[in-house]
């Protein structure tokens, strides 16, 4: 039997230094798209459309064997401004498959989306019953200003939801500037550990840390990690999700 605790193990960040973060967070909410216009709103950008007018909720295709890992973020998961095959999900698919251990990937990452709009669409996720879900929202929710208490509710509803199809959770932890209110700013970073505690769901406190505004792991745009960025984010993510695999198979057996 794997040891219960693995799946609560806190992989520490460091703490990145303040001007980046509140760079960052401003940044993050420039990329948001459409869905930043008009105030704060828990809606997310309208997602592109597959052919025939069916929502494309994915952008890598399921092929192949292995687990199936699905990955419900943001801007930063869908690799905007990259070719799909150099966002994070798709880098973790080619480290897998080079150490002998195939996953199959979706990148169910929707550029300026929300814990709202990834609890909306996540019934589609799950219909394809994934082993694996990894969490990556919240940074859009808080930059609008939406109150911490509806943030921890829809990333608790998205987690047990999961884990109810029988799915295992990495949750992906964001931080604000403290610009945005002391508590707030506290509260945000709190309310990711509060629920990976609670949740008993594997957690990553800032995943973004050695890629916010390093140099060179950003875009031209300032707003975007790098193809270089995403090489980073995968590795920090990868020891977590191996863990989670290691799970799965003993599942398996």
């Amino acid at each position: 039997m794997p040891d219960p605790t693995r799946r609560r193990r806190n992989h520490a960040a460091r703490g990145p230094a303040a001007l980046s973060l509140l760079v960052f967070a401003v940044a993050l909410l420039a990329g948001c798209g459409d869905a930043s216009a008009g105030g704060p709103t828990d809606e997310p950008a309208p997602a592109p459309s597959a052919p025939g007018g069916a929502l494309d909720t994915g952008r890598s295709a399921v092929t192949g064997d292995g687990p199936l890992v699905s990955f419900l973020g943001d801007s930063i998961t869908a690799g905007l401004h990259l070719p799909a095959e150099e966002a994070f999900p798709a880098l973790l698919g080619e480290l897998f498959a080079a150490a002998g251990r195939p996953i199959r990937v979706v990148n169910a990452g929707l550029s300026g989306d929300t814990t709202g709009g990834g609890l909306r669409r996540l019934d589609w996720q799950l219909a394809q019953r994934p082993d694996i879900v990894v969490v990556e929202l919240g940074g859009n929710d808080a930059l609008r200003g939406q109150p911490l208490e509806n943030i921890e509710d829809n990333l608790r509803s998205i987690v047990r939801e999961a884990k109810d199809s029988g799915a295992r959770v990495l949750l992906l932890g964001m931080r604000i500037f403290a610009n945005y209110g002391p508590d707030y700013a506290a509260g945000f970073e709190q309310l990711y550990e509060t629920v990976a505690r609670e949740e008993d769901v594997a957690f990553i406190p800032f995943f973004m840390e050695g890629v916010a505004f390093e140099r060179g792991m950003m875009l031209p745009d300032g707003l975007h990690p790098s193809a270089a960025g995403h090489a980073v984010l995968a590795e920090t993510i990868r020891p977590a999700l191996e863990e989670l695999l290691d799970e799965v198979e003993a599942d398996g057996e």
